[in-house]
């Protein structure tokens, strides 16, 4: 009795040692090792230098990135042909960056299978799928009467399905109703479960709420679950924050959501980035919210959230970029809209990698700016 008690001990130690050599099987593209984030410690930036070319194309843009079995992914958010995805040697230890280069990219066709033409999409979120394929998503042009669209693609950019996305989600000829421009899809997350994905809206739809300013607003951004089958199902809303400061009356401003991570069930990283003109240090205030969805009502089948009872996704501050700007670039918190888990740092934590959109410099100059953070 005793050597078969023995023999069962051995074999629970073994099956647990296996299980902890193989729990990255489990956690699959971006997700977390640990479900539970205490903290984000910042480590390090590496900015890839303004102008970079690769295979004739100019490395910029840079409005999403991801990392799934040792690879890096990026998408520009460059309007003009061709409509493309970087992949990049990223090195990095716990002490930082070691080294960044672009080596690959990849142009994303339509659902013909052909080039987009210029200004036909606007890129702006990709994620490597549990089927080792790619989801990304448009913004379209709302006000030039393109609707968004996501979509299922091969891993060298031929397009293979679409996503049916909710009328809502669509341009809407009333003024008082559907998507803003430049607010709608604009962060996507494989699902924890492996069973489907995320997609956020940037800003609130018109008949939803008002597009934050200085003065707290209620503007709510609807955050939608895409299923299996690929079509849009529940919904929560996520509360934005107020802009975080304005120059002076002439000021252009936005807050919205860019981007998503479920580490979790119900369980968020959400990326808030609020931006403003007129200041030498960029004007862009960044967070990540830890946000909890468990308790949220799904709104998917309210037409407007303006007015109505509902309850929203409760956020907790977990990291905010101006606790580092003075050890940033020039002190620039750059345009923040990509995020990712990476690989796993000596210690056993994970690192946290986010990416710039420079905007290819057109507005002053930017930069394709790296920031590595070590999750606690």
């Amino acid at each position: 009795m005793k050597n078969f008690t023995l023999e069962i001990v051995g074999l629970m130690i073994l099956t647990t040692i296996i299980s902890c050599e193989h729990l990255d099987d489990f956690v699959g593209h971006g997700g977390a090792q640990n479900n539970s984030i205490s903290s984000l410690e910042y480590v390090d930036e590496f900015v890839v230098p303004d102008g970079t070319m690769y295979a004739d194309t100019q490395v910029g843009g840079l409005s999403a990135i991801d990392y799934a079995d040792g690879k890096w992914y990026m998408i520009s958010d460059d309007p003009k042909a061709p409509i493309r995805f970087y992949n990049a040697d990223i090195q990095l230890d716990e002490n930082g960056f070691k080294d960044i280069s672009i080596n690959g990219v990849t142009e994303l066709l339509s659902g013909n299978n052909l080039p987009f033409a210029d200004n036909e999409v606007d890129p702006e979120a990709i994620r490597v799928t549990p089927g080792g394929g790619l989801i990304w998503s448009s913004e379209g042009n709302v006000n030039g009467g393109v609707d968004p669209f996501v979509c299922i693609a091969d891993m060298d950019g031929s397009y293979k399905s679409s996503i049916s996305i909710s009328n809502k989600f669509k341009v809407d000829t009333d003024e008082n109703r559907g998507p803003r421009h430049n607010g709608v899809i604009e962060g996507l997350s494989v699902a924890h479960d492996k069973n489907g994905y995320w997609a956020s809206m940037e800003l609130p739809l018109t008949q939803d709420g008002s597009e934050p300013i200085v003065e707290d607003t209620d503007s709510p951004v609807r955050i939608v679950h895409i299923d299996d089958s690929g079509a849009f199902g529940r919904e929560f809303a996520y509360e934005l924050d107020p802009i975080a400061r304005k120059f002076d009356e002439t000021s252009f401003t936005v807050n919205g959501v860019v981007e998503i991570l479920e580490y979790d069930t119900d369980r968020f990283l959400v990326l808030e980035r609020s931006f403003s003109t007129g200041y030498a240090d960029g004007g862009n205030n960044v967070k990540i919210y830890d946000v909890d969805a468990s308790s949220a009502t799904d709104v998917s089948g309210m037409d407007s959230l303006m007015d109505a009872e509902y309850k929203k996704a409760t956020k907790t501050l977990l990291f905010d970029f101006e606790s580092v700007r003075n050890q940033l670039t020039d002190g620039v918190v750059d345009n923040i809209e990509g995020i990712t888990f990476g690989p796993k740092l000596a210690n056993g934590n994970r690192s946290l990698v986010l990416v710039a959109d420079n905007n290819f410099s057109a507005f002053g100059p930017q930069l394709n700016q790296f920031i590595l953070l070590e999750v606690k």
